[in-house]
């Protein structure tokens, strides 16, 4: 198989950011096979991100159980979900930070394996402080994964960045959208040990892994030294411009995941207490939520590539706005319609946005993304930590009623710089 040759910009170029020598592969420059190649790893990286995600997805998913089992609260609840979140939010700017300058081809199997540590302590943990911790180890495997993992598909990426992202995120979105129905059909119905049937979803995960570091660690030989170089680059807005749009990115992650863990953590328990359903129906009916983030995040990338992300942002963010601000006042029926058109709006708004974000930094693929994921992991875990608190001083219906005005922050990506340009045909 012939290898990848990354292109190389001219430095003088005024038009759009320099991308690193490591993620500016062009479509263009490969042969059929060569393009093969790339679509291979971009389908593995999609997969290893869907079991990934679908054992993250596990985790709230077996909250019901947890909760009975162990006598927990709501803020105890949220309390798990901060501590798994967070650790992820601390942890992979640091990575991103690191493997920007010293990659790691076999790190994403690393955390795979530490993931699968959390799932097997998780299936075993016989208190409280047990479940703490093995949610711990489930978000720091995270943290190690998501930065290194971004990099790669956009190496793989052929120049066609959403396209890439989105492949990514909607393997993500699908393993969250899986976590639940599987819980739901293994785990709920005979208990927690069965959590270990998961660990085969790691072991695969690794097996997938250690071949895509043997494929990444051939691309860092001919392209490592003018990826760094790249990196020092300036950005081509003003200083002030970029740290304004980034703030910008990241109050709209706020808002998303803010309204996202809402419904992740939380949302079996609004159908169970408003409806009356049963654990297993709530299941379900999370599942076509999450089902609906997976359809609708694949959409986000191509229509980025083709028409700009600030495009896709405003439509994602802000179109979502309606359905929620309903979505508290509607029976079952239209409950369940809602949060699938909600799903479906929302889904591709990370990706956009975190593409947008490495257009604005060049050469600092995993840093950004090691801070908008850290950041988006840090948001979903205060918001279950609050919106926990806030459920028991209150009630889980007065929670979807104020997390229903968060989409109209999406307000803000008016004031965000028009980096792309107008796309042509």
């Amino acid at each position: 198989m012939q290898r990848d040759v990354p292109t190389v910009q001219p430095r003088g170029s005024e038009d759009a950011p320099q991308p690193a020598a490591a993620d500016a592969v062009s479509s263009s420059s490969l042969p059929a096979r060569g393009q093969q190649a790339v679509l291979a790893i971009l389908v593995a990286l999609s997969f290893s991100h869907l079991l990934n995600d679908a054992i993250q997805a596990l985790l709230p998913s077996v909250y019901p159980l947890l909760k009975d089992s162990f006598g927990l609260n709501f803020t105890q609840i949220g309390l798990i979900t901060f501590t798994f979140q967070m650790t992820g939010s601390v942890f992979q700017p640091l990575v991103g930070l690191y493997t920007d300058r010293h990659p790691k081809p076999y790190s994403l199997a690393l955390g795979m394996t530490i993931t699968l540590g959390g799932l097997v302590f998780l299936a075993y943990a016989p208190s409280y402080p047990a479940v703490i911790a093995a949610a711990a180890l489930v978000g720091l495997g995270s943290a190690i994964f998501h930065p290194e993992s971004s990099r790669m598909a956009r190496l793989a990426s052929g120049g066609r960045h959403g396209f890439a992202q989105s492949l990514f995120q909607v393997g993500g979105n699908a393993g969250s959208a899986l976590g639940p129905l599987l819980a739901a059909l293994i785990v709920v119905p005979y208990g927690q040990r069965h959590i270990l049937w998961f660990s085969l979803a790691a072991l695969a995960g690794i097996v997938i892994l250690m071949r895509v570091g043997t494929w990444y660690r051939g691309r860092l030989a001919e392209g490592l030294a003018k990826a760094v170089q790249r990196g020092t680059e300036r950005p081509p807005l003003p200083r002030r411009t970029v740290v304004l749009s980034l703030g910008i990115l990241l109050t709209l992650v706020f808002s998303k995941y803010f309204y996202l863990v809402s419904m992740t953590s939380y949302y079996t328990f609004y159908l169970m207490g408003k409806f009356n359903v049963s654990v297993q129906d709530s299941q379900f009916l999370l599942f076509a939520f999450l089902g609906a983030v997976a359809a609708g995040t694949i959409i986000g990338g191509p229509v980025g590539d083709r028409f700009g992300r600030k495009w896709v942002i405003w439509a994602s963010i802000v179109g979502m706005a309606p359905f929620s601000l309903l979505l508290p006042h509607v029976g079952l029926v239209g409950t369940a319609i809602l949060s699938v058109l909600i799903g479906l709006v929302m889904a591709s708004a990370f990706s956009a946005i975190l593409v947008y974000a490495t257009e604005l930094v060049p050469g600092r693929v995993g840093l950004i993304a090691g801070l908008f994921f850290g950041f988006a992991f840090g948001m979903a875990g205060i918001g279950a930590a609050v919106l926990g608190k806030l459920a028991d001083r209150t009630s889980i219906d007065f929670v979807y009623q104020v997390c229903a005005f968060l989409p109209l922050i999406g307000l803000l990506t008016g004031f965000l710089p028009d980096i792309e340009g107008k796309k042509r045909d």
